[in-house]
């Protein structure tokens, strides 16, 4: 997971249009990196982060690279409640999140399927880093945030890729991985990360909802950092 800042190189980013990969989208960036994001829509509750992440990617003028991928499945096979509509998010107003076990907003298979389609575009578009905004300190309870996970999707890429094969090899990029929330808005404002045009929200509405384990990561975060939310909530 080197920081690779030579110029004119190319990075996928793998953007949701909320806080963390738009921050991500921000510091590629400033790395000299040309940017090629992707995003998934994989039947969300909050699907309403995509027209975000459209946004985001015209914001920093690379629309016509910004990828959007359909992966209907996830919604078919449910068990998250990003993904199934029987499963509540958690409101933590009430009481309901439970932060020493996995969260049910914990989406099977999500970060692996994402880093699988972002190798197979980062190949064709020439990159040599993906970018994704996994944060192992506020989701310690999300497997598929932790460095471990990284470390070994890494070595996966270079056994089953061409550019790997070849010695040239895809670096996966986590700079937000082991920052607080707070830290992560802070290092955004200095580079003008646009962060009223992103949404945490896991219930998906124009306004935010401020209750949800997300929201309340984000405000706490804003309020940390000493800086008022842009966005709108109930």
């Amino acid at each position: 997971m080197s920081t690779n800042s030579d110029k004119n190189k190319r990075a996928v980013v793998i953007l949701s249009g909320g806080l963390d990969s738009t921050t991500c989208m921000g510091i590629a960036k400033e790395a000299g990196y040309d940017l090629y994001p992707i995003s998934f829509d994989y039947g969300q509750r909050h699907k309403i982060e995509i027209e975000n992440a459209k946004q985001v990617a015209e914001h920093y003028g690379v629309s016509q690279r910004h990828k959007i991928i359909k992966l209907d499945f996830l919604r078919d096979f449910g068990g998250s409640a990003l993904t199934d509509d029987t499963i509540d998010v958690p409101n933590v107003m009430n009481g309901e999140a439970e932060e020493s076990e996995i969260p049910v907003t914990y989406v099977p298979g999500r970060n692996l399927l994402f880093l699988s389609i972002a190798t197979s575009y980062a190949e064709v578009t020439g990159s040599v880093a993906i970018y994704i905004g996994v944060n192992a300190l506020d989701y310690s309870g999300y497997p598929d945030c932790r460095p471990e996970f990284i470390h070994k999707v890494e070595e996966v890429i270079a056994l089953a890729t061409k550019v790997g094969v070849e010695g040239k090899g895809i670096t996966i990029e986590t700079p937000l991985i082991d920052w607080t929330k707070a830290k992560i808005i802070e290092e955004g404002l200095k580079i003008g990360v646009p962060y009223e045009l992103t949404t945490s929200c896991y219930n998906g509405k124009a306004e935010a909802c401020g209750v949800c384990d997300s929201c309340r990561l984000r405000l706490k975060g804003f309020e940390e950092a000493g800086s008022k939310d842009p966005i709108p909530y109930l």
